[in-house]
């Protein structure tokens, strides 16, 4: 353990946290959209039918909320080191499922409104829509795509495809995207209102779009051109674990922040195709990056079989796991097993006073811990290493306190299995850690 200390200094990052601002940000453009919404819905006028003035309604919030699912998952800087990707998935998520309820009380509601207004049953009006009114068609199916989308993005489904899989069918959202816009267009009462209301909802869809096809295509293609990365060295840690460091020109002006992964894409001809959530496990410097992953399959195995010179697509950097959150001057930094990449990283980048906690099963299980040694020595932190089985928990509230005794003053930074994470945080909680000062977060992509 190590003890040298230094003299602690004043927290970073007065005034509202960066997460508030990001979150306040994305808020404020729902809620102000959501008025600008009802404002034109009631200057177009009320039909007779309550059923259809509902069925228009929830088709126009639903129409909202499908261009903000894009604004969440366009992957912008700006929103993503304030609240991060995995909070932006998370959202994302069910904002999507409150466009599909929407969507299926939008089709409900108008095919009941027409069917009471004539003599047809439900589904014979269905039909008599669908030929008739321009765009139906095309909104019943971009409804199926949604629902299919729906169906395989819910949780027992999703652990029972594989990621491509998943990702390939969630590609299919933007087709649905495509033809409710079009079906908007067509046979929206709302959006011919009035100029003013067309010009609205073209804006909101372009704005929302432009969004995607920035941060999801023009950024991560513009990075790579310019800076031309490639493999320089692979460095086994152990028979599990290898580091994988990359190069490149101008490095000095990618945006990267000790604690942020990149979606790495390594392109050889077996796997240029698979892209992979690998944080960097030292800071950035300017010259350098690297990544450090534990074998968990047929892809992370292959990395150790790279070789020098192999060209490297990077989409990122990604993630509000950094400094930019702090709320006090010093800090706890607690790792689980290979989560402690990102740890180590952080603890080159961060001032005052940290206390590192390395949580493994062995010593040898212990990735990167000469170089956690030796930086907390040349940084005055303080080191454990807390080894044994998962039971009993050598992490619970009594174990914590007593490596940290102050710990509710401090910023906790924590990255390990889910297991452990959650046992973390509960942990956490019992000892008053307010939920500001600590900062985790969860690989979780969207499509």
């Amino acid at each position: 353990m190590t003890t040298l200390r230094q003299p602690p200094v004043a927290a970073t990052r007065p005034g509202v946290r960066p997460r508030v601002v990001g979150r306040a940000g994305l808020y404020a453009v729902l809620l102000a959209n959501a008025v600008v919404v009802a404002v034109f819905f009631a200057q177009a006028g009320f039909a007779s039918n309550a059923l259809i003035v509902l069925g228009r309604l929830t088709g126009l919030y639903a129409a909202l909320l499908m261009a903000f699912q894009l604004l969440l998952v366009a992957r912008l800087p700006w929103f993503d080191r304030r609240i991060g990707m995995d909070r932006l998935t998370s959202w994302h998520r069910w904002t999507g499922f409150s466009v599909l309820w929407l969507l299926l009380s939008h089709a409900v509601f108008i095919v009941l409104g027409y069917a009471e207004s004539s003599s047809l049953d439900p589904v014979n009006q269905l039909v008599d829509l669908a030929e008739t009114v321009e765009g139906v068609l095309r909104a019943i199916v971009a409804l199926a795509i949604i629902l299919l989308v729906g169906a395989v993005s819910a949780r027992w489904a999703r652990r029972r495809l594989a990621y491509e899989t998943w990702h390939f069918i969630h590609l299919y959202t933007y087709v649905a995207v495509v033809l409710a816009f079009t079906h908007q267009v067509a046979a929206g009462t709302t959006f011919a209102s009035s100029p003013m209301a067309t010009a609205y909802w073209y804006a909101l869809w372009g704005v929302a779009l432009a969004s995607v096809f920035t941060g999801r295509l023009v950024l991560p293609l513009w990075r790579n051109l310019r800076h031309r990365l490639r493999v320089t060295a692979v460095v086994p840690e152990n028979d599990e674990v290898v580091s994988v460091y990359i190069t490149g020109r101008d490095l000095d002006r990618l945006p990267a922040r000790a604690g942020q992964f990149f979606l790495w894409r390594f392109l050889t001809k077996d796997r240029w195709w698979q892209a992979n959530p690998f944080s960097l496990s030292a800071a950035p410097d300017g010259r350098t990056l690297r990544l450090t992953v534990k074998r968990a399959g047929d892809g992370s195995a292959a990395l150790r079989h790279l070789k020098v010179g192999t060209r490297v697509f990077a989409e990122g950097p990604y993630g509000a796991f950094t400094t930019l959150h702090r709320t006090r001057p010093d800090a706890v930094l607690i790792a689980g097993g290979v989560g402690v990449t990102p740890i180590r990283a952080l603890l080159e980048e961060l001032h005052g006073h940290a206390v590192v906690i390395y949580r493994v099963a062995t010593d040898q299980d212990a990735v990167l811990y000469d170089e956690l040694r030796d930086l907390a020595l040349a940084r005055g932190a303080e080191l454990h290493l807390v080894t044994g089985p998962p039971v009993p928990d050598r992490l619970a509230p009594r174990e914590l306190a007593r490596l940290v005794p102050d710990i509710a003053g401090r910023d906790v930074y924590l990255c390990g299995p889910p297991p452990m994470m959650n046992a973390v945080l509960g942990s956490l909680r019992e000892l008053g850690v307010p939920k500001p000062q600590t900062h985790f977060e969860r690989f979780s992509l969207a499509g």
